[in-house]
């Protein structure tokens, strides 16, 4: 399945956001990269800013350019804000979900996770990042993966899942529920939607 797979804190430093999570590079310079990367910019154009916004959406979360304008497409069909609900459809993803429970600590790691077949839904393996969960589903860790190091490990030190209200987590049962859609406010990424919203309505 494809993937991005190149440099990630090159990545980061060019879009502006950690968006592959912590990065000690990243923090040390928060510029653009290259030997240019410090000097002054000129500034971006209103594609160009844009463009940027979906690249950092598309970074973030994982996604490749037709899977990305498909769920667009997907969100601009139903009833709502679009922007709002393209950070639904992107947040009640497997792969976004494995992550923000704790089990993994990257959604890069999550996705592993979930392709290897570790997770499960509603007590049935699963092995598609993608897959959209619905309010009431039950993610668990597959009995059988629940020793695993990786997942033992960012379960003990993940904290944040008790951050995000539409999401519970039992670590005794290794098994959390998406229990709604996230309101735009209590998504934590700094993505401007609208920006989205309005490259891909030209």
């Amino acid at each position: 399945m494809a993937r991005y797979i190149g440099p990630t804190t090159k990545k980061a430093r060019a879009l502006g956001e950690p968006i592959f999570g912590f990065d000690k590079s990243f923090d040390r310079k928060k510029y653009g990269p290259g030997q240019h990367g410090q000097s002054r910019r000129r500034q971006k154009s209103d594609y160009g800013l844009q463009l940027l916004e979906k690249q950092k959406a598309k970074f973030t979360y994982g996604l490749l350019e037709r899977q990305f304008r498909n769920l667009f497409k997907k969100a601009a069909s139903k009833q709502g804000v679009t922007g709002e609900v393209l950070l639904q459809f992107l947040e009640a993803r497997l792969d976004n979900t494995v992550y923000r429970l704790g089990i993994a600590p990257t959604r890069n790691a999550a996705r592993q996770l979930v392709t290897h077949k570790h997770i499960t839904v509603n007590g049935v393996l699963t092995n598609i990042p993608s897959f959209t969960l619905r309010p009431g589903d039950v993610v668990a860790v597959r009995a059988k993966s629940r020793g695993k190091e990786v997942i033992v490990n960012s379960i003990e030190s993940n904290s944040d899942v008790k951050k995000f209200s539409w999401l519970e987590w039992n670590p005794d049962t290794f098994q959390g529920v998406f229990l709604a859609l996230p309101q735009r406010a209590e998504i934590p990424e700094k993505i401007n939607e609208q920006l989205i919203v309005e490259l891909y309505s030209k």
